[in-house]
């Protein structure tokens, strides 16, 4: 298997609104030092140059602690540096972004639903993110997961599936026995005051 579950753990989602004086890498470096297996950086702002410089710095980042990097919905960044990619419903069509990226690049899809997830398998989907399952501020347009329905999802399917949105310390522990990988975290890390801390905490988390 490309992606072991067990690199799906603890899903680590930038968001650069929390940087508050930091830089973007500062933080990956907290949260993977805390225990967060695999990053996505997610930049909806950035220009392709600033975006791809960012992603050089942080993937020598995460390939110190040999954690995979996922860029989000940049096809172009991921190709020019070798880099896994994460596409939703409404991005680069899976599988156009495999034809682009070859068998070896981990690929990601956002779905939420047993079609969804049906459909993005195969069309090469090496994991899914299934979300949101619960309310997030950080995405006020995802559509709503039910437990049951993500169970249903991860029985269907034989790749692994991480659950987002909205996802919590308080809140996590109860999507244990759905089937899941792991969890995609955004605020709940890079908000934090602590993102080490926090990244410790969710990392304890069995499910």
């Amino acid at each position: 298997m490309k992606v072991p579950p067990s690199l799906l753990h603890l899903y680590a989602v930038t968001d650069r609104q929390w940087l508050h004086g930091r830089t973007l890498e500062s933080q990956v470096r907290q949260v993977l030092e805390g225990g967060a297996t695999i990053i996505q950086i997610r930049e909806k702002c950035l220009g392709d140059q600033e975006f791809l410089q960012e992603a050089r710095q942080i993937q020598a980042t995460c390939r110190e602690f040999g954690a995979p990097l996922i860029i989000n919905d940049n096809v172009e960044v991921a190709l020019a540096i070798g880099a896994g990619l994460h596409v939703g419903q409404s991005d680069t069509a899976c599988r156009e972004a495999r034809r682009r990226l070859g068998e070896q690049a981990i690929l990601g899809v956002s779905c939420a639903t047993v079609q969804q997830a049906l459909e993005a398998q195969e069309a090469g989907a090496d994991y899914l993110g299934v979300g949101a399952v619960f309310p997030t501020s950080t995405k006020l347009d995802a559509d709503w997961v039910k437990r049951e329905t993500l169970r249903e999802i991860c029985q269907a399917v034989s790749i692994p599936v991480v659950a987002i949105g909205g996802i919590s310390r308080e809140n996590a522990a109860t999507l244990a026995g759905t089937g899941i990988a792991g969890v995609a975290v955004v605020s709940a890390l890079f908000a934090a005051p602590d993102p080490k801390a926090a990244a410790a905490a969710f990392s304890q988390i069995h499910y």
